[in-house]
């Protein structure tokens, strides 16, 4: 063969290379009109875009694997963190109902699940009660474990949930990651603001449905409440005990069972003429063994003589009736009143001492089922707050202090400031509590008969209401109270729920004596 010379060589070699110039030179040219073709999406609809990915991934993740099974003393339970705008503790104990605990406040809540009671650690309890006083260690112990062993999986449930979820929508490892480490931050995050925020004296302020309802001793009566120490631990382990015998229990729940320091005044107000609230009341009254019932007015709606029928349950409700007079109630009704066995009728200040417990109340001024139209109605609710005020004062003078005033109308209420530790009212529908300037705490009391006929005008029906109020027997302060609120007009709903004054709180300074109406002294 020939060799072909390198200068001919080196002349043929441009046009050997020109188609491979040629299309390096067609791409530089097409690679810029490909940019402008792809749109990039906006930097903050990616940001949205990713959060929702692990949002959505995460709580996936935490509804697949994100529980634990926990025995906790004798009952075997399932810990799982859920999504929740509140936060919270939810305690479920089908099928009895559950309690629900304001214990912190984050985007995650506790729901805590009794399956079911291990038999043979129940009838070990049954059979050796001296291993109750060593169960709040144990249940501390438990619930510890639980709670860590929760906190774990959560996290791995969140991570690869939200990994998951971000590999398959971007389809890059790298994408996916950063999912998985926001998932797990917002998890830390939320973790650290449930801590932040715990309450663990919130074991004390449940609120209870279902038929735990009517089991108020679940969580021990007013005055151990107040008295004991190492709140969460006792109480927690009170909450097991109960439970226990709860389950054990098999054809009715057991009883309340009374504390003989503790005083127990059912509040109830705006009955109007509704007959479903006599058996309700009765069934409070042997449930919870109120020793005095307080009416705090409007048990009728016209006031008419042919309503007096109305009122002659009363007499066989198993407890003392305290009543003062509201505007839908006339004379003609308080005069059948003062007629009836084991009712107290309170009008003009004049005070009665009931069950241990000294009452002074004023019956309403106005009588009209409709007040909107009249005139000067504020100014003589004052005026019969002032006088129910100067007969407080009087008997202070004379050594016989009332521990409870009462009036139909919180305005009339306001008046008795500082004469009395605490003041009962009713008239609004809705209840509530306030602490007035001088030292007194206004209760006011919900419609006990659902509004009566006027729960039909709304779109939805209102709810019927009463008060547990706790005194204690030796300084007649009041220690606790239950708010009872049951579905008003065809609804079957029940809630209770516990709450305790300021100053009986866990660490709280002991409160003061009676307060005083003298004006406070300027701050130095």
């Amino acid at each position: 063969m020939a060799r072909v010379p390198a200068a001919v060589l080196s002349v043929l070699n441009p046009f050997r290379n020109a188609p491979h110039a040629l299309t390096r030179r067609y791409r530089s040219r097409q690679t810029p009109a490909t940019i402008e073709l792809v749109a990039q999406p906006h930097p903050w609809i990616r940001a949205v875009g990713l959060v929702a990915v692990v949002l959505l991934g995460a709580w996936l993740g935490l509804l697949a694997v994100g529980n634990v099974r926990v025995p906790v003393g004798p009952m075997d339970t399932t810990m799982t963190l859920r999504p929740s705008f509140t936060g919270g503790t939810r305690i479920n104990i089908s099928p009895l109902g559950a309690l629900q605990l304001d214990s912190h406040i984050a985007p995650v809540r506790l729901d805590v699940n009794v399956d079911q009671l291990d038999p043979d650690r129940s009838q070990a309890l049954v059979d050796h009660p001296e291993r109750l006083s060593g169960l709040q260690d144990e249940v501390t112990q438990d619930v510890g474990r639980g709670t860590l062993d929760l906190a774990v999986r959560s996290g791995v449930a969140v991570v690869a949930g939200a990994t998951a979820l971000g590999l398959a929508v971007y389809r890059r490892p790298r994408r996916a990651l950063a999912a998985g480490g926001l998932a797990l931050t917002l998890l830390a995050a939320s973790g650290g603001t449930a801590y932040a925020t715990w309450r663990p004296d919130s074991v004390l302020e449940p609120k209870f449905s279902g038929l735990l309802t009517s089991a108020p001793s679940l969580v021990g009566n007013a005055r151990s409440i107040v008295t004991e120490f190492d709140v969460y631990q006792k109480e927690l382990a009170r909450l097991v005990t109960n439970v226990t015998k709860l389950y054990d229990a098999t054809s009715t729940l057991p009883a309340y069972a009374p504390d003989p320091s503790t005083i127990r005044v059912l509040h109830v107000s705006d009955i109007h003429l509704n007959p479903a609230s006599w058996k309700i009341i009765a069934s409070l009254v042997e449930q919870y063994q109120v020793d005095v019932i307080v009416d705090s007015g409007d048990t009728m709606d016209h006031g008419t003589a042919a309503e007096n029928g109305f009122l002659d349950p009363i007499e066989d409700l198993g407890a003392p009736y305290v009543w003062v007079r509201g505007n839908h109630d006339s004379m003609i009704t308080q005069r059948y009143m003062q007629g009836l066995k084991n009712v107290h009728v309170l009008d003009d200040g004049k005070a009665q001492t009931i069950k241990g417990l000294r009452f002074a109340g004023i019956g309403d001024p106005q009588f009209t089922p409709d007040r909107s139209q009249q005139t000067g109605a504020r100014q003589s609710q004052e005026l019969a707050g002032a006088r129910l005020a100067t007969a407080l004062r009087d008997q202070s003078t004379a050594g016989t202090p009332v521990d409870v005033a009462i009036a139909h109308e919180p305005s009339a209420a306001r008046e008795v400031d500082g004469e009395v530790p605490l003041a009962l009212a009713g008239h609004l529908h809705h209840d509530e509590m306030e602490m007035l300037p001088y030292g007194t705490r206004l209760r006011i009391e919900g419609s006990t008969g659902g509004s009566g006929l006027r729960a039909i005008e709304g779109k939805h029906p209102d709810p019927i209401e009463a008060s547990i109020l706790y005194f204690d027997r030796d300084t007649r302060h009041l220690q606790a109270w239950d708010e009872i609120e049951l579905g008003g007009l065809g609804l079957t709903t029940a809630e209770v729920s516990r709450h305790l004054p300021e100053e009986n709180q866990p660490g709280a300074t002991p409160s003061p004596g009676t307060p005083s109406r003298a004006t406070p002294s300027p701050s130095p």
